[in-house]
């Protein structure tokens, strides 16, 4: 007998089909309705067409870009100083795509209700995709507000960041239609504390804001250093200040400006990270003389948003990977999500994904009314709840759903484990899950109204008995101040369910609202997969599973 007959030695089957070129807008149903539930619902026709893109092209681009990280150029070939970080094309049609789109610019160029509700869709989508490129992204758009309060240097710098035009080229702003906006805030002997510093800034006139300074020191933490201008903080004789470091100075020349190595991250390859030094590097100060951390919160208010985002974008694509793997997989000859554990799992992995866009959607729409002062109180509190409960969820879950997928989850062919590494990221930047805590206390310490704008915010319960006494608890729990900060990550912890509870029950979907409030406010479980008996675990899973069409 011949052995070539032996050479195919199985037949391939019991596979999953390729979610590749998946809408992934149309294919979210708890997106669409809470887009439309926060004002966002006109931007439908765009977040249809960006969900096309990220399910497709930019979803190849981003294995590419991660398969081709950054690759950092300290010299040309004539022995002149560059610091040029070279990436790969794919990370430029990422960028490119979403700029041209209006990530970074739609909230500021059409201020209609639900802009920022939108623009938070179209980042969830494109997060989905490929996150690292969302850090330029993040900071291009969240740098307006700082630069808004220096009218003389946002009327130079505004038209070109605000511009729906992509250039990556490495030449001064004046020859491009469009930049982007980096951010260089900590240092090695300080970290979060910014107040440790020790870059100085010296006046190359008469000083003051708006006005030219030469900066020295360090950055330990500089992200995006190819962007064509940064926000960065240096002291000066009356304090710590905020500064916008272009790259390039305004005679044309390159800026005193040196990158000393890129860092070699966990996670977050498509994206540069950076160490740079400053020796004499022209910038301008933004606001006032002193009040550097404040004028630079304008920033990192609108970065903390973004990574509540970013991390719920990252639940939202490692539970669509596991739901349409466990619906189309077969094991004892039964699908896996026909399974009563495994739809424990799925269903509780469901609640967690969108209870983390409900409370994202929900700040959106605060950020669309700041000037309404529940809402600007709220936005004030909830940025660092929020910030702190959903990235802090976002590795732990994206672990469970790629364990539901077994050693399929955990090859590089698919994208669970670039979600994995991805998924501490945001609970570092921008300030730890400690620093966030206790930033809500500062808030509710130092702010007239803050507390009172969180309960009125909750309510009452809203009928449901277990949130009510959810609440009355945390009530007691924040006049008792003994210990405060001792229990700071307990307290925030339990404001971030109630809230989600809350905008459940608000949504009117009882299938979610009473599983989520039965297994997190009363439930015993700590480990997904421990929904309490009665859970409509079918109608959570087909919820959120995504149907190819």
């Amino acid at each position: 007998m011949s052995l070539h007959q032996f050479a195919e030695t199985h037949e391939v089957f019991n596979q999953v089909p390729s979610l590749d070129g998946t809408n992934l807008y149309r294919t979210d149903l708890p997106l669409q309705e809470w887009v439309r539930r926060y004002g966002g619902g006109w931007a439908e026709d765009k977040l249809n067409t960006y969900g096309a893109l990220a399910g497709g092209p930019l979803m190849q681009a981003g294995f590419l870009a991660n398969e081709h990280k950054p690759q950092f150029k300290t010299h040309d070939r004539y022995g002149n100083r560059i610091d040029l970080v070279e990436f790969h094309p794919a990370y430029h049609e990422l960028m490119r795509t979403a700029v041209e789109h209006g990530l970074p610019s739609l909230p500021w160029t059409d201020p209609r209700t639900g802009a920022h509700v939108a623009r938070a869709g179209l980042t969830y989508l494109h997060s989905q995709a490929e996150a690292a490129s969302g850090c330029p992204l993040t900071m291009t758009f969240a740098a307006v507000p700082a630069l808004r309060l220096q009218p003389n240097v946002a009327e130079q710098w505004l038209p070109k960041i605000l511009a729906t035009e992509y250039d990556p080229r490495n030449v001064p702003m004046e020859q491009k239609a469009g930049v982007t906006i980096g951010m260089a805030m900590t240092e090695k002997q300080g970290g979060t504390d910014v107040r440790a510093n020790t870059t100085r800034a010296y006046p190359v006139g008469m000083g003051g804001p708006g006005e030219a300074y030469e900066l020295v020191g360090h950055k330990w933490f500089c992200s995006a250093p190819m962007c064509d201008a940064f926000l960065t903080l240096a002291y000066t004789d009356k304090g710590l200040s905020c500064f916008l470091l272009p790259r390039h100075r305004p005679d044309g020349t390159r800026n005193q400006f040196y990158v000393q190595r890129l860092k070699n991250k966990l996670g977050n390859w498509a994206n540069a990270s950076s160490e740079v030094e400053y020796r004499g590097a022209f910038a301008w100060m933004l606001g006032e003389e002193g009040r550097g951390v404040p004028t630079i919160i304008e920033m990192v208010a609108m970065t903390r948003f973004d990574c509540m985002v970013g991390s719920s974008s990252l639940m939202r694509q490692a539970l669509s990977q596991a739901a349409h793997h466990c619906a189309h997989r077969k094991v004892g000859g039964k699908v896996l999500a026909d399974q009563p554990l495994m739809q424990n799992v799925l269903a509780d992995l469901a609640l967690e994904s969108e209870a983390a866009l409900a409370l994202c959607m929900r700040m959106g729409r605060a950020i669309d009314h700041l000037h309404d002062e529940q809402e600007d109180k709220f936005a004030r509190l909830v940025t660092a709840i929020g910030k702190y409960w959903i990235c802090k969820r976002a590795p732990e879950m994206v672990y469970e759903a790629s364990e539901c997928m077994g050693g399929a989850g955990y090859v590089e062919e698919t994208i669970m484990p670039r979600l994995y590494r991805e998924a501490p990221v945001n609970s570092i930047w921008e300030g730890s899950g400690n620093v966030q805590c206790l930033d809500v206390l500062r808030a509710l310490s130092k702010e007239a109204g803050v507390l009172d704008a969180l309960f009125a915010e909750l309510g009452d319960g809203h009928g449901d008995v277990r949130l009510k006494a959810h609440i009355q608890q945390l009530q007691a729990d924040f006049r008792d101040t003994a210990d405060i900060q001792y229990r700071a990550r307990q307290l925030t912890e339990d404001v971030a369910v109630a809230l989600q509870a809350k905008l459940l029950l608000e949504a009117g979907n009882s299938v979610v609202s009473d599983a989520f409030i039965a297994s997190r406010l009363t439930g015993r479980g700590r480990v997904y997969g421990t929904l309490p008996r009665g859970a409509d675990v079918e109608a959570l899973v087909a919820r959120s599973t995504p149907h190819l069409v």
